[in-house]
């Protein structure tokens, strides 16, 4: 794949990584082996990098499905899309939404329908893990960006493993690159992000992900982590001094009024 190539995620996400590559390409490392990413969402970080081996890794099963039919399926996928881009009506969406496909293919194609059509691409699930997002204005299925070739083929260099994050960072080795963006719940429970997500985050998972960056850190591996920017993170990881506090758009809101800008924190773990 051309390095100058520019295949872009094909997904929406809660808290997804576009505005970091676009506004500060530069807090990457240069050099790495191989690139982790155990809290996988749209990828934009993966997709910005083009690494030439990943492990890729999320707790949502129906994702990491997603991305294999993409890299293994992508014209199936494609066709069904093409398909329910013709259907797409109010009647249809909350049709696909009620439906539970079986196979790769069409559980892609339903994540990538919903997620396009959906009210502001948010993925979000009740209690019984079932998709509850309400419909949205766009009606575009299929996107001038989509190029599932290209994102295919980058795809069949990674590792795609339906697992949770500490077994993916504890494989991270001398020199790897672990890109780590955990759902942004905090001590106290009132970020905004926590309502979006079926199980918290709890705390007792924000303190297991530290002694996962740290065990990493200690074999050599270079380790970039964001979160929010809130006192009880900056307290957890107070042992490291690469901290920055980055400022992104909301885009959360129905109402533009709602919308501003917030901080976020980002910890490099390395020397």
């Amino acid at each position: 794949m051309p390095e100058q190539q520019i295949v872009l995620p094909f997904l929406k996400w809660a808290g997804g990584k576009r505005w970091l590559v676009k506004d500060h390409p530069d807090i990457f490392p240069k050099k790495f082996n191989t690139y982790i990413e155990p809290f996988l969402g749209s990828g934009s970080v993966f997709f910005h990098l083009k690494p030439e081996q990943a492990l890729l890794s999320d707790t949502n099963q129906e994702l990491i499905t997603t991305y294999k039919a993409i890299r293994n399926r992508n014209r199936k996928v494609r066709a069904l899309l093409e398909e329910y881009h013709q259907k797409h009506s109010k009647e249809f969406y909350y049709f696909m939404r009620a439906q539970t496909p079986i196979t790769q293919e069409e559980v892609a194609a339903r994540i990538i329908y919903l997620n396009r059509t959906c009210w502001n691409g948010l993925y979000r699930v009740n209690l019984s893990g079932q998709f509850n997002v309400p419909i949205g204005t766009k009606k575009n299925v299929i996107l001038e960006s989509d190029d599932f070739s290209a994102t295919a083929k980058l795809l069949r260099r990674s590792e795609v493993i339906h697992s949770d994050f500490e077994a993916m960072i504890d494989r991270a080795q001398e020199n790897d690159f672990v890109f780590v963006d955990p759902p942004y719940t905090v001590k106290h429970n009132l970020n905004g992000f926590v309502k979006y997500n079926e199980h918290l985050f709890s705390w007792e998972d924000q303190v297991r992900l530290k002694n996962s960056i740290d065990r990493a850190t200690a074999r050599g591996a270079k380790v970039l982590l964001t979160n929010a920017h809130h006192e009880s993170i900056l307290d957890l990881y107070k042992d490291y001094i690469g901290h920055n506090t980055l400022s992104r758009n909301s885009v959360l809101s129905g109402k533009s009024q709602y919308r501003g800008k917030y901080e976020e924190l980002t910890i490099c773990c390395w020397a």
